[in-house]
């Protein structure tokens, strides 16, 4: 089940004695916790009604007690458990499992699971990206009640969640903007582990920038949102192939000045070097795209920026750029000169001698 689903089933008032949330995007699970609350409880009694719990610090008798009473001048009781390492296996749990590493223990959750009433509504929160199905305690959740997977939001779900956001602060943002606002943010890049909350502060950062403007332009998106090191790289190597200079050594200025070491700006370099003449090489002998994709091992969306910026360079300029990488970290490892000076003339010689 996804978050869309489960929300229509607590405003039909179907809610099930229990469920487990789990997935990446913890933006759209505290929401539908409030989407839940405000449903289910009247406000003024919220503390009587509601009851969250760190799954590392119960036990069996903590979420008995938080369970047993009912609920009070409100339509269900609502009992929060997060990260109850008994969903992890005993590797991933180690210690945290405590008492939960008793058989007792684990047998005593699930009989009581299994005999809930329908006065309360048992929510079990885990921040995984995927769940054991075999899982005793997944079988007796899904027997009772409902699991409710939150994946990060994409197509129409997202462009619509960019455009109300910014409508909250009295911003239009054209639909041919909104796909540049996504791509500028990295919210689909793995490495990156970005959040619907990490668009809602950029969203807020735009907004309260432009207070005396209606509508986000492109260049607004350019000039006030932060960029990501692969990003700012991605432009690095753009402005190289383009033999601009100048606004290759401004880019990397701004990614120094920003506290990027100059060591893993070289490594960023170097990756991205790589990864061109790997899909180019490849692609010279014949493998299709999905197949260099699955050799490479990037995001669909990471590998399709790389597979166009590649297009700029050839094979042999992408092998002296890389010698020239290793004379440089080289240099600055072995040498006196200052990193940011070697830098520098690395991005030179990238743009006028390869």
């Amino acid at each position: 089940m996804n978050y869309k689903e489960f929300i229509k089933i607590v405003k039909d008032d179907k809610l099930k004695p229990v469920y487990l949330f789990f997935g990446e995007e913890d933006y759209l699970i505290d929401e539908t916790i409030k989407v839940v609350k405000k449903t289910c409880i009247d406000e003024n009694f919220e503390a009587l009604n509601y009851i969250a719990l760190d799954g590392k610090d119960v036990d069996f008798d903590k979420i008995l007690n938080a369970c047993e009473t009912l609920p009070f001048m409100s339509k269900k009781k609502i009992v929060l458990i997060k990260d109850l390492p008994l969903f992890k296996s005993k590797k991933e749990a180690g210690e945290d499992l405590g008492e939960w590493s008793e058989p007792k223990s684990k047998e005593l959750l699930i009989k009581y699971i299994e005999s809930l009433g329908d006065y309360l509504c048992l929510i079990f929160v885990e921040k995984l990206t995927s769940i054991r199905k075999t899982n005793p305690l997944y079988k007796a959740i899904s027997k009772v009640g409902d699991v409710v997977e939150f994946k990060k939001l994409r197509g129409k779900d997202l462009d619509d969640w960019i455009q109300d956001s910014f409508k909250k602060y009295n911003k239009k943002i054209p639909k041919s903007n909104i796909n540049y606002f996504t791509q500028q943010s990295s919210y689909f890049n793995s490495k990156q582990e970005k959040t619907l909350y990490d668009l809602e502060n950029e969203i807020m950062k735009i907004s309260n920038y432009l207070s005396n403007e209606k509508e986000v332009t492109k260049e607004n998106i350019d000039s006030l949102m932060a960029k990501p090191l692969e990003m700012n790289v991605f432009n690095l190597l753009n402005s190289i192939s383009q033999k601009n200079g100048e606004n290759a050594i401004k880019l990397f200025n701004e990614m120094y000045i920003s506290g990027e070491p100059v060591l893993f700006i070289l490594h960023m370099i170097v990756r991205q070097l790589r990864n061109m003449l790997n899909i180019k090489a490849l692609k010279a002998k014949g493998y299709t795209e999905g197949q260099i994709n699955d050799k490479i091992g990037l995001s669909k969306y990471e590998y399709r920026k790389v597979l166009n910026q590649s297009n700029n360079f050839t094979i042999p300029q992408l092998e002296r750029s890389l010698i020239h990488c290793l004379e440089t970290d080289k240099s600055i490892k072995t040498s006196s000169i200052d990193d940011r000076l070697a830098l520098e003339i690395l991005i030179t010689n990238l743009c006028f001698k390869i």
